[in-house]
């Protein structure tokens, strides 16, 4: 789509409009980075239809993912997008994702347009059709129809809707989790005692994990408990990196009567994949994680068909109950967060979803490979590549308490620079998570082996 000329009257101009013009000066530089690396080609840009943002589209590689993951040079180049404080090695990126420049400065400039319009434009044109636009976006990268998604403000807030809004349990009936779910919709889960009159029950998977070892855990799980309506699955877990095969577990749960809502939040990014591959009908997922931006923004998704099995958010009456949007109440929200999106999606399909992934596994493989070796060192994720991404979880063997951890964290950190983070709430004991990002060079992976050579010897 060309750019329309500047306006001749008073009309005024979209944020938009002012976010595509204000990109074309970067588009260059970012066209090269995507182009410079070696061998690397472009495609053509998708019709115009494709952006429902009309936001700047940039360029993206056809190399080969495997290969254009081990180019160090291209990831430089991709790595001087991200601001990154280099006094620390930053393997803790799971956390939330560091925005990159084009999208740190739509931000920016969108927190300017709103503090200098005020509710002149959240009121009129805000509200009147950037938000669903921004909406409309997300869908088309998902592979959703619009009316199956509402934003959020993350992926907590969209899956703790899903879960206590759920409406069709009865009391006695079971709603089941495992101990690699995230504490926020476990506790959302737990609720469902007191809310739907539920038993809820918690299993623990197995570690050392195996693709079939997980699938049988639920089927037992479902064996064991044949009451179970409501199951919770976590696509890629925040504790151990863990990737649950999830399409095939679905089908498990769809043929006895069970629904599944999955946790997606640290899936979508870090793995190239559209919603209609996970096989649930509710889903949550951030979109300040792998997908680059600001703070505070998700969604969920209800498949259509499937919307009268959630209850409004406190009876929600801004929109109609036909309307996935009526199952969310955030009130006033970050506006300059929503309006940022087009941009990191745009990032996001520059880079190359496949290429990311790609890219994310390969670092996660350049640091695990060399320590697979060690006696004195727990590696959580398997070696099968269908079991996991970027995300991966140590520990010390025979080390499993919270301090434990904590003090392995510290030492990592005072005494080799490098940041990671403890997790809790393994069943098998706690962990320290390492989690790369887009920036983390092969030579910090290398710091990383070293590191964890001295404190396992």
């Amino acid at each position: 789509m060309k750019d329309s000329p500047l306006p001749m009257n008073n009309t005024p101009v979209t944020p938009f409009q002012r976010q595509r013009r204000g990109l074309m000066a970067s588009a260059g530089a970012l066209g090269a980075l995507v182009a410079g690396a070696a061998k690397a080609q472009v495609s053509p840009p998708p019709a115009p239809e494709a952006s429902a943002a009309d936001s700047l589209t940039v360029p993206r590689p056809l190399q080969d993912p495997a290969s254009l993951a081990r180019d160090e040079a291209h990831w430089a180049r991709v790595a001087a997008l991200f601001p990154v404080d280099r006094s620390v090695v930053n393997f803790e990126n799971g956390y939330f994702g560091m925005m990159g420049r084009p999208v740190a400065q739509a931000y920016h400039r969108h927190v300017d347009e709103i503090n200098r319009r005020g509710s002149v434009f959240v009121r009129g044109q805000y509200d009147a059709g950037e938000a669903t636009r921004v909406r409309d976006r997300v869908a088309l990268e998902l592979g959703a129809k619009p009316q199956e998604v509402a934003l959020t403000r993350g992926a907590t807030e969209a899956l703790q809707n899903l879960i206590t809004n759920y409406r069709r349990l009865q009391p006695g009936d079971v709603a089941l989790y495992a101990d690699l779910d995230y504490d926020s919709m476990q506790y959302a889960m737990n609720y469902l005692r007191q809310r739907r009159g539920a038993e809820v029950v918690r299993i623990s998977l197995p570690e050392p994990a195996s693709y079939q070892g997980v699938i049988d855990a639920y089927a037992r799980a479902f064996e064991q408990h044949p009451k179970t309506r409501l199951l919770l699955l976590t696509h890629v877990s925040h504790r151990t990196g863990l990737l649950l095969p999830v399409a095939e577990i679905c089908r498990l749960a769809r043929a006895r009567g069970i629904d599944v809502i999955v946790d997606a939040a640290h899936s979508w990014g870090q793995i190239d994949f559209k919603v209609e591959s996970l096989g649930a009908d509710f889903v949550g997922f951030n979109l300040h994680k792998w997908m680059g931006a600001p703070l505070g923004v998700g969604c969920l998704y209800i498949k259509e068909g499937r919307l009268d099995d959630i209850d409004r958010a406190f009876e929600d009456g801004d929109y109609p109950a036909h309307d996935v949007r009526s199952r969310v109440h955030t009130g006033t929200t970050n506006i300059a967060n929503v309006l940022s999106v087009p941009v990191a999606l745009d990032l996001h399909q520059a880079l190359g979803p496949a290429h990311k992934e790609a890219r994310l596994r390969h670092l996660r493989d350049l640091w695990v490979a060399p320590l697979l070796g060690l006696s004195k060192l727990q590696i959580l994720t398997p070696q099968d590549p269908r079991l996991y991404a970027g995300i991966t979880s140590i520990r010390l063997r025979g080390q499993t308490s919270r301090e434990d951890n904590l003090r392995l964290a510290k030492r990592l950190k005072d005494e080799f620079g490098l940041f990671t983070v403890r997790r809790g709430g393994v069943a098998a004991g706690d962990c320290v998570r390492i989690s790369p990002a887009l920036f983390t060079s092969a030579e910090d992976t290398a710091r990383l082996v070293e590191a964890l050579k001295v404190i396992a010897a």
